[in-house]
């Protein structure tokens, strides 16, 4: 029987996996394979063949579900050993089998380091098979966002296990010692990076956006026979790449690998609700670090909006939990953008009702900027924050320390810092709204501060509430602004500070 995928490789070979891979718990058979997994397995390989999205996309949404639930919550599926001779032991069919093997291992129960490692042996695989095959398969675009999201989360859970050295046994040290190369930043990168560059992605939007090229409007698909995987793959790593990113704290370079979608219109992005809500996320969070709060502030609403309006449509999906976690997180963030850049007109009448439920008496203690006001900053950054790694490697001697909120801890610095820089603009703020003109003497004497140290401030709040774009344009975060009358050499100087 000829496969569709025209792949040249040789067919599952088990002993590339070997046994250890698979849980040791106890009354788990690796081998045993129920009646309901082989009719699940042949009818999702035969409509992978046949390139039947939406029968495909029923059994990656429903069926794998119903039978996780059902028959595996406390256990990993059949070993993809066991399921190969159902599906004439394809490769390509094996590795997508124990891509999702390896994400219920995940999410339901705790993987082992070497479950882990072998993880990630076979994303490479996987990838592989796409970077330099010829794939001809049509995948829901559900699965291709999943495989990219959960790419990116295992990275994360792995330098998060690498670096919480303190309880681990001689064995796992030693796995470390032997698979270093395992989850390198660098590697994670270079597929995410090499995925963008083969799919084209970048010319495809480009030439969609001259009129050349649909896109969007078959949702990434494509009807005329050919293969949406690699393509879609592309797409998606944009977005895992910004994520990256954000976790490394380099956020102009995350920005700057999602230039290419507008996410000011609708797109491929919105289609699956998971790659709508982490790219506005992720997108949000950076803006915000880079003191963009206008821009965060207009695209925290606008999800949350549509979260708000859509959300019942999604109860029954795996990704609810997820939804609702990211939808909170996301109402504390804007809290966050609202205290230090008051732009309250940019959030519609329902999203600032929610956020008023949650929030309005945290948000009135951060306007005080004292302790408390810092107590609030910690505490919603900690809470909506990314999990943010250490990508380097530990050094594996003693003694052995837990250094997992090292990168956590940095990035909390750098934002309370932020924070205490603002701390006087609360009060410049309040007399320029009171006041339509004011003379320098008289606002120090209101602040009690000399004129020097006024003038600081006044520069001080000229530069912290502008912030450059990703295309080096200065642009405005305020409510409220002001200029020096008889003054121009100052405000020569203070323009020049701001930019």
């Amino acid at each position: 029987m000829a496969s569709s995928y025209d792949y040249d490789e040789p067919s599952y070979d088990s002993r590339s996996y070997p046994p250890s891979s698979q849980a040791s718990d106890v009354g788990y058979d690796p081998n045993f394979v129920p009646d309901s997994v082989k009719t699940f397995v042949v009818h999702l390989y035969r409509h992978i063949r046949e390139k039947n999205v939406y029968e495909i996309h029923q059994m990656y949404e429903g069926s794998f579900q119903r039978l996780s639930d059902r028959m595996f919550r406390e256990s990993p599926w059949p070993s993809v050993e066991a399921v190969a001779p159902y599906v004439d032991n394809d490769h390509v069919f094996c590795l997508l089998y124990r891509e999702m093997w390896f994400r219920h291992v995940y999410a339901r129960l705790s993987p082992t380091g070497r479950q882990r490692i072998e993880s990630w042996d076979n994303y490479c695989s996987l990838f592989g098979v796409v970077l330099h095959g010829v794939v001809n398969m049509q995948l829901p675009n559900q699965w291709l966002w999943d495989m990219v999201d959960e790419f990116v989360y295992q990275f994360q859970s792995y330098c998060q296990y690498r670096a919480k050295l303190k309880n681990k046994t001689e064995e796992e040290l030693q796995l470390l010692r032997q698979y270093g190369q395992a989850w390198n930043v660098y590697g994670v990168l270079n597929y995410l990076q090499a995925l963008v560059e083969k799919s084209m992605i970048h010319q495809i939007l480009e030439r969609e956006k001259e009129g050349l090229e649909q896109f969007t409007a078959t949702d990434g698909y494509d009807y005329e026979g050919g293969s949406n995987v690699l393509k879609m793959l592309g797409y998606y790593s944009m977005i895992g790449l910004l994520r990256v990113h954000c976790l490394l704290g380099d956020y102009h370079t995350g920005l700057k690998c999602l230039a290419p979608i507008d996410i000011s219109q609708q797109g491929v992005y919105t289609i699956v609700i998971g790659s709508h809500i982490s790219t506005i996320y992720h997108y949000g969070f950076a803006n915000m670090m880079l003191r963009r709060y206008v821009e965060a502030i207009r695209e925290f609403n606008k999800i949350l909006l549509y979260i708000l309006k859509y959300k019942q449509y999604h109860q029954k999906s795996p990704q609810y939990d997820q939804i609702l976690k990211k939808n909170e997180q996301m109402y504390a963030l804007l809290a966050i953008c609202l205290s230090l850049c008051p732009q309250t007109k940019l959030v519609e009448e329902n999203v600032s009702t929610q956020l008023k439920d949650k929030y309005s008496e945290k948000m009135l203690k951060m306007q005080r900027y004292d302790d408390e006001a810092y107590a609030v900053y910690d505490e919603l950054f900690s809470y909506a924050c990314p999990k943010f790694i250490t990508p380097s490697a530990p050094i594996l001697e003693e003694p052995l320390t837990n250094y997992n909120q090292d990168a956590y801890r940095l990035q909390l610095k750098l934002f309370l810092y932020e924070v205490k820089q603002q701390q006087l603009l609360a009060g410049v703020r309040s007399f320029l709204k009171l006041y339509s003109t004011i003379s320098i003497g008289k606002l120090a004497t209101y602040m009690e501060v000399d004129e020097p140290t006024l003038r600081t401030i006044l520069m001080t709040y000229k530069h912290k509430m502008h912030a450059v774009d990703s295309d080096g344009k200065i642009i405005p975060n305020v409510d409220v602004d002001f200029y020096i009358d008889e003054c121009p050499d100052y405000n020569q100087m203070a323009d020049g500070y701001a930019n």
